[in-house]
């Protein structure tokens, strides 16, 4: 027999306090329930115990924390950001949407010089560094199914991807494949003597096909729910359709950036392979996708001499 040391009841099993040292009843066996002397010591100031299994409550883990969880809105299992915790993909197709819609603002106000050094990598001011990324998420306004094209591929095979090399490294070859299409499209254009704007995820949405088509190159894409295309034969039909327009010199062909579609897509099969060698892969062997614009992922060119890719 032990007595409590809050209320002194007589307990056959007490509970003993692995941080006060204390005796205490079932109703005082919690630390908040007896003013426990090691309240102190707690690592989390809302009072979650860290009870030793989850380190997030340790402030030595604060540096592995994501970047969603310092956001001054729940960002957790039930909050308005949840579907996006772990889950670039969607995070990625969100800010496509939200710069897709800034384009639109900026383009009201009638600033094309505040557009263009926004939005659009060109080769006259290829310096201007934040380009490289923001033209990855820009999109043609002229055309709605640019975005849409690209939206598609992105939703339906960036998860497959994302799952398999995880979310860093989707985000990696995401913004890697698409900065490297977009001066890849640049430099072919000013060996060919022109110049150019281009603008569009089409590289990366080029890349992620090509991750899967070293995966599972007999993964059948059922086009438009009807027609069913293994993903290796629509890898190939952008690479030869690219391969061709550059060789003749066409590398804008259309208005077309042929040669970012070319480079995302070596990057991808790149990748693939090494995935494909490194890691043990199980790939789905069918999926449905709804379809894009004509003309590829970013469908056919925009206006001004803008290349989309």
């Amino acid at each position: 027999m032990a007595k409590c040391d809050v209320c002194g009841k007589d307990e056959n099993m007490p509970y003993n306090c692995r941080h006060c040292g204390g005796t205490f009843c079932a109703d005082h066996r919690l630390p908040e329930n007896h003013d426990c002397t090691g309240l102190q010591d707690w690592n989390d100031p809302s009072g979650v115990f860290n009870s030793g299994f989850d380190d997030s409550v340790d402030s030595n883990a604060s540096a592995s924390s994501s970047v969603l969880d310092k956001l001054p809105i729940d960002t957790g299992p039930g909050g308005p950001l949840a579907y996006f915790r772990g889950n670039m993909t969607y995070t990625f197709l969100a800010l496509m949407w939200l710069t897709f819609f800034a384009q639109l603002v900026v383009s009201l106000i009638g600033n094309a010089r505040l557009y263009e050094s926004l939005f659009l990598l060109t080769s006259w001011n290829v310096e201007y560094v934040w380009t490289w990324v923001t033209s990855i998420f820009a999109h043609s306004t002229g055309n709605f199914m640019h975005i849409v094209g690209n939206s598609l591929v992105l939703f339906f095979f960036g998860p497959l991807v994302e799952r398999y090399i995880g979310s860093r490294n989707f985000a990696i070859l995401f913004i890697v494949s698409g900065v490297l299409a977009g001066l890849g499209q640049v430099g072919i254009t000013l060996l060919q003597g022109g110049m150019t704007a281009v603008l569009g995820a089409s590289g990366a949405a080029l890349a992620i096909m090509g991750v899967l088509t070293v995966l599972n190159p007999s993964l059948k894409v059922y086009l438009y729910f009807i027609l069913p295309v293994p993903i290796w034969v629509l890898t190939a039909g952008y690479a030869l359709i690219s391969v061709f327009f550059l060789g003749v010199g066409g590398g804008t062909a259309g208005g077309i950036a042929h040669m970012a579609h070319l480079v995302g897509l070596v990057i991808g099969l790149a990748y693939g392979q090494y995935v494909k060698e490194t890691k043990d892969i199980s790939a789905p062997n069918q999926f449905q996708l709804g379809g894009g614009g004509p003309g590829g992922p970013g469908g056919p060119g925009g206006p001004g001499g803008r290349r989309r890719f």
